[in-house]
């Protein structure tokens, strides 16, 4: 069975959210309905009620370096809940609201796989409780406001501006940095020319999108604590800067708060269920090679509340999505790791040893479904550099070789050995197959590494300078020599060390996910490289810089192959097929 006929399946025995929600002991007003199976809860008057005294074991789940089909860290985090589950214990599930930029194109949704996925799986691939297009319309409400100041201001002097209580803000139309959102991965708009015509059809300007999940407002709600955190947070972003350099930002505009009117309901987490009953809160968004790629903070602190064990998740390899939560999000929310689960494949691992690479869409090449211990073993470099990378955090990792049925004996036991040698805990997961049932040695793993004492700490002091956080974080986490700055990137780094507010700012490295380095050509663990950082983005109101390494692109392409091309639905009975 493909995975959305295994999910209609199991939708037949979905338990309804209001079961789910008095068993996790929320109360009613807590919580609103979405149907019958999906409901919005309002962390903050679940926290405001039962405290944050109690704290469940926080376990966070990343990956090695993936290849373009992915490693199955979403469908990893859904064996372990139900693994977990299996053991008896009270266990809540946390992960990011899919994207519909891979969910048409290469990847699909990120509901998990086989028997370890959230349902129901068209809700949570087609839109949800409408979270991300409430952020992909309050981000371009600031667009709209910041073109329309800027025609006024052309078209009309200050007398005209006062009289409608307006200051002229003198925007430097070379100076925008905000962009237009839109949740496809549309390559066709990354650039683009705006206001072409008469002086009634806004200001003419460059301009382009990003993916909504990179915008600044996604990364908002993912760091914010209730709704007053995420409405001042809104209020700080800049949008553009004065032809005199002063910041120009949401509340200038007097935007800000018509963008919050739009969040209301996306900043409270939706409720949602593996395919065997346990909770998951989904909330925020992926990309964590593009954006901070992490369930939000409320979720995690409200399921920290409600359960014994909750399972989080964190987008890409360790050096992008570990390491963003690791000095970033557990920074914002206080909550720390008791344990971290690193996802493996044998057939990531083949591809890091120098296997043909692996193409979405095409068929894999046979030296990944025969036994190679050679190419098996050279890749394992990238294994050891992502153990060595949760290893500096203080946490020993728990190595999950997430199991396909063309691994072999040999190949399971040689993984086994090189995690094993690097004092990390090891099990095989066969969730895919079995669900919980095949989670179990895996459960149990976790379980222990929970017991066990850590000694998680930050990479870096936000006291140090920017570009020594950027150096160590280079040098540390990714393995490579040092940093390069072109010198547009040079001068705001100077101008932002200069400011000591923004000076204090958490790094969010912009990079490709599927190297350690900027390079995606260079695979296993590369040595002998540097970074080069093409510009540096400062998110004001998420609080963040963001370098950006190499040649990424904040709004993906789409591939001559993509997943909408199969997916389509059933007129009888209105049901989606081919979603996966």
């Amino acid at each position: 069975m493909k995975d959305w006929e295994v999910a209609e399946a199991a939708e037949a025995g979905m338990r309804p959210a209001a079961d789910l929600l008095a068993e996790l002991g929320v109360e009613k007003g807590e919580w609103d309905a979405y149907g019958t199976y999906l409901a919005k809860v309002d962390a903050t008057k679940v926290l405001r009620r039962l405290g944050e005294k109690k704290r469940a074991k926080y376990i966070d789940v990343t990956a090695i370096t993936p290849t373009a089909l992915g490693e199955g860290k979403t469908t990893t985090t859904l064996g372990l809940v139900e693994g977990l589950g299996r053991l008896g214990k009270r266990v809540i599930g946390c992960v990011r609201q899919p994207s519909g930029g891979p969910t048409f194109n290469i990847k699909g949704s990120a509901a998990g796989g086989g028997l370890a996925q959230v349902i129901p799986l068209t809700s949570l691939s087609l839109g949800l409780t409408g979270d991300i297009d409430a952020i992909t319309n309050a981000n371009n409400l600031a667009m709209v406001a910041l073109n329309s100041r800027m025609q006024h201001e052309r078209n009309h002097d200050d007398a005209w501006l006062a009289e409608r209580g307006l200051k002229r803000l003198d925007i430097d139309p070379e100076r925008i940095q905000f962009r237009w959102a839109m949740d496809f991965c549309a390559q066709g708009l990354r650039n683009i020319e705006i206001g072409r015509g008469g002086k009634l059809d806004g200001f003419n300007c460059s301009s382009g999108f990003y993916i909504t999940v990179a915008s600044e407002v996604m990364a908002i709600l993912a760091m914010s604590a209730d709704l007053a955190d995420l409405r001042s947070r809104l209020s700080k972003i800049v949008v553009a800067y004065s032809k005199s350099g002063a910041p120009v930002t949401t509340k200038d505009l007097e935007v800000d708060g018509a963008m919050c009117a739009l969040l209301v309901n996306a900043i409270k987490p939706t409720l949602m269920q593996s395919i065997e009953g346990q909770p998951v809160f989904v909330h925020a968004g992926p990309f964590a090679n593009i954006a901070i790629g992490q369930n939000s903070v409320v979720a995690d602190r409200l399921a920290c509340a409600l359960g014994d064990y909750v399972v989080t998740e964190s987008g890409f390899a360790s050096d992008m999505g570990y390491e963003k939560f690791w000095n970033i999000k557990c920074r914002c929310s206080g909550l720390k790791p008791d344990a971290v689960v690193l996802v493996a494949t044998v057939r990531a691992l083949k591809a890091h040893g120098g296997a043909p690479k692996v193409k979405a869409g095409l068929p894999l090449d046979p030296a990944y479904t025969t036994e190679n211990l050679e190419l098996l073993e050279k890749g394992c470099d990238n294994l050891l550099a992502h153990i060595d990378i949760i290893r500096r955090s203080g946490v020993q990792p728990v190595v999950c070789l997430n199991a396909f049925y063309t691994d072999t004996p040999a190949e399971r036991a040689l993984v086994k050995s090189f995690a094993e040698r690097a004092g990390a805990a090891f099990a095989v997961s066969d969730h895919w197959l079995k669900g919980g049932e095949g989670a179990l040695e895996l459960a149990e793993a976790v379980v222990k590494a929970c017991s066990e004492p850590n000694s998680f700490e930050y990479l870096c002091d936000l006291a140090e300078p920017i570009s020594a956080r950027i150096e160590k974080q280079v040098k540390e986490v990714y393995g490579g020599d040092g940093v390069d700055y072109e010198p547009a990137a040079l001068e705001k780094l100077r101008r932002f060390e200069a400011d000591p507010e923004t000076a204090r700012l958490p790094v969010c490295m912009a990079k490709t996910q599927y190297s350690l380095s900027h390079d995606p050509a260079l695979l296993g663990r590369p040595k002998g490289w540097r970074l080069p950082v093409k510009d540096i983005l400062i998110y004001s109101g998420a609080g963040l810089l963001v370098p950006v390494a190499g040649e990424i692109k904040l709004m993906p392409g789409t591939s001559a192959s993509p997943a909408y091309r199969k997916i389509d639905v059933d007129v009888e009975t209105g049901r989606v097929r081919g979603l996966f």
